[in-house]
């Protein structure tokens, strides 16, 4: 045992989650480092190995789709550590595609990923924090949780009840002490997006043909020029550590205009700037 505070991610093998295990470690926690599969271990090991914080990350398999393994794993970790300080639901992909041609077996997985999985992991984890009356539940969302880009249905949909989901918890939570936190990034260099593009199936006669083409251009622009994701993981760090953490956390080029555009402007001229980076 170790009087570390306990921090569970989940979605740890890559991206926001394994750069903010090794982070979270870093800043005095012992980090259950959860990953659907075990054997994607090997760059967060050597990501912390690197960063000497190695002895206080514990890699665990969790596939948030299944809940028995959810429970498994979070009264795993309660009995081995007595606690569960922080949770980081950071496991998620992204869905592309057009709504008329994405397969609602998709939809589905998309949904069962991004939105079940966060709810059913967070749902098990409630208990412990809400019997010690503290606790952080830190939600990794995006800008698609704020406005839904064309060719993107499935993955801003998701995000969007990500963030109606823990606004409702937020305010379950703050009597008990629990704290509800929205992480929402811009475009970072991680592996969602290529695993997104490699997913996108086109229709040979697709009516979509010419939007497709534009937008798999945009997210190339993206990939190339997104910075590393250095911003987010402090973002989330200081989510973790601060004593009264806001409830969103905006991060990113352009995230805080967008989101103010939508809110500010009138609907139609969104709808003009959106067709003209569309044409």
């Amino acid at each position: 045992m170790h009087n570390r505070p306990i921090a569970l991610v989940t979605g740890a093998s890559s991206g926001f989650g394994m750069r903010a295990s090794v982070s979270l470690a870093k800043s005095g926690f012992h980090v259950i480092a959860s990953m659907r599969d075990p054997n994607k271990r090997e760059e967060l090991i050597q990501l912390a190995s690197a960063q000497l914080v190695l002895e206080h990350v514990e890699i665990l398999a969790l596939d948030v789709t299944r809940p028995d393994e959810i429970d498994q794993a979070v009264s795993g970790i309660v009995d081995r550590h007595g606690r569960i300080d922080i949770l980081l639901n950071n496991a998620g992909y992204a869905s592309g595609g057009f709504v008329e041609e994405v397969a609602s077996e998709e939809w589905r997985r998309q949904f069962e990923v991004n939105v079940f999985g966060l709810i059913d992991v967070t749902r098990a984890v409630l208990p412990y924090m809400r019997q010690k009356k503290q606790g952080r539940i830190i939600n990794i969302s995006s800008i698609s949780g704020r406005f839904g880009f064309p060719g993107l249905a499935p993955y801003c949909a998701s995000k969007h009840a990500v963030e109606g989901f823990s606004e409702s918890l937020r305010l379950e939570m703050l009597s008990f002490g629990i704290h509800v936190v929205l992480i929402e990034p811009g475009s970072y260099r991680t592996s969602i997006w290529e695993k997104s593009i490699a997913q996108v199936r086109q229709h040979r006669h697709s009516a979509y043909q010419r939007q497709m083409h534009r937008m798999m251009e945009m997210v190339e622009q993206i990939q190339a020029e997104a910075p590393a994701p250095d911003e987010v993981v402090a973002a989330i760090v200081h989510a973790a550590l601060s004593e009264k953490p806001r409830f969103r956390y905006p991060v990113g080029r352009g995230v805080r205009f967008t989101i103010a555009a939508k809110q500010w402007l009138p609907w139609k001229w969104i709808e003009r700037i959106v067709a003209r980076k569309m044409s």
